[in-house]
């Protein structure tokens, strides 16, 4: 199986804490990035013939700005360029203030069946603060009819704010729960180089919670969502089981997936060699490509057999299943799994190697001892 990921790289606005590939345009010429969303899906599926795709995920960017006509053309061409699974997973990132009723029911109609929003917030005062443009009533609003419309649905929240309590964090995510599914992402708010938190942060204008509380914090979240009968499948996610995130599941599980869109990586195994790929970042210039030479493909790199491995693992320790120890042979230090083991950071049992709720904490510390 392999997973599909289309990149629309547009956005109302630009997030001061988004690190990701999204960009600010008065105008989009939606016919034109049809076609050329088209052409490189057709390039692609010339090389990944025969396995059958688990997912499709529209990421952005805020895909809940393309035409419902573009993601049903899409969708349409996904089905006769590849055999697809019979419960396949469509999932749409959305913003609240993006959509209505009308817009959720057409993308429901074009083939959507998962939808993604990004709330990150149900007080005004940290929207603003988080540079959304959405309101709480909006977001309540935007859950309610995403309830009514899709059968499966998930949020997005930003925790370990500046000046969050523990209080304060349980308060909004016990309320968040009275509007949840079976789904829900949760992050720490992390400082990114290059964004607009990046500059403010450094200048002194905010400051996020100490190391302590934000593991108070996460600690904290892990209790509720268990407690709530979602506990996490990932670091950041949580589910019922069986209701989990099936394409986010192939990125952690290192299976194959296919990158649209400008700035969008892949990872394909082509004549049995595994190669990374990724599109020109800038949306005008992956759109020039593509109508020059079919695609937008910026680089295409053989991942060898040690830089496999070393992925594997930094994906796999992000599951609370774990990974095999056998996919990893080689491409760690094993001599470190006793020491790790007895500090209470990872369990190994038989075959199977996963981090304690102690290296969930400090998993990044984790990964640079296995790594050595």
């Amino acid at each position: 199986m392999r997973a599909l990921y289309i990149h629309w790289p547009f956005c109302i606005s630009k997030c001061p804490y988004c690190d990701f590939n999204s960009h600010v345009s008065a105008t989009v010429d939606h016919d034109r990035w049809r076609s050329a969303l088209l052409t490189e899906l057709h390039y692609y599926a010339q090389q990944t013939q025969g396995q059958k795709l688990q997912s499709i995920f529209f990421g952005g960017g805020t895909p809940s700005l393309m035409k419902p006509e573009t993601v049903q053309a899409l969708i349409d061409e996904a089905h006769k360029l590849w055999p697809t699974a019979l419960d396949l997973e469509i999932t749409l990132e959305a913003n609240p203030g993006t959509v209505d009723m009308e817009r959720f029911q057409a993308f429901q109609q074009a083939g959507i069946n998962r939808l993604s929003m990004g709330i990150q917030s149900l007080y005004d005062d940290q929207l603003q603060f988080l540079g959304r443009k959405h309101s709480a009533a909006e977001a309540f609003e935007a859950i309610g009819i995403a309830r009514d419309i899709f059968p499966r649905y998930s949020f997005d929240l930003i925790y370990a704010r500046p000046n969050q309590t523990l209080n304060a964090w349980e308060k909004e995510l016990t309320q968040a729960l009275t509007l949840a599914g079976d789904h829900l992402s949760l992050y720490q708010l992390t400082i990114e180089p290059g964004t607009s938190f990046y500059t403010r942060h450094n200048r002194g204008d905010f400051q996020i919670p100490q190391d302590d509380l934000a593991a108070d914090l996460y600690t904290l979240t892990e209790d509720i969502m268990a407690a709530a009968g979602r506990p996490s499948y990932e670091v950041s996610n949580y589910a019922q089981p069986g209701q989990e995130s099936r394409h986010n599941l192939m990125y952690w599980r290192y299976r194959d997936y296919i990158g649209i869109g400008p700035g969008a990586h892949g990872r394909l195994t082509l004549d049995g060699i595994k190669t990374a790929t990724k599109g020109t970042r800038g949306p005008e210039l992956w759109l020039q490509a593509v109508e020059a030479k079919g695609h937008g493909a910026s680089e295409k790199t053989v991942i060898n057999s040690n830089q496999q491995m070393q992925e594997r693992l930094m994906m796999g320790l992000r599951l609370t299943e774990g990974i095999s120890l056998n996919e990893v042979e080689g491409g760690i230090s094993s001599e470190k799994l006793p020491f790790l083991a007895e500090e209470g950071f990872i369990n190994v049992g038989g075959s199977n190697l996963k981090l304690t709720p102690a290296g969930r904490l400090c998993l990044n510390t984790v990964l640079v001892e296995l790594l050595k």
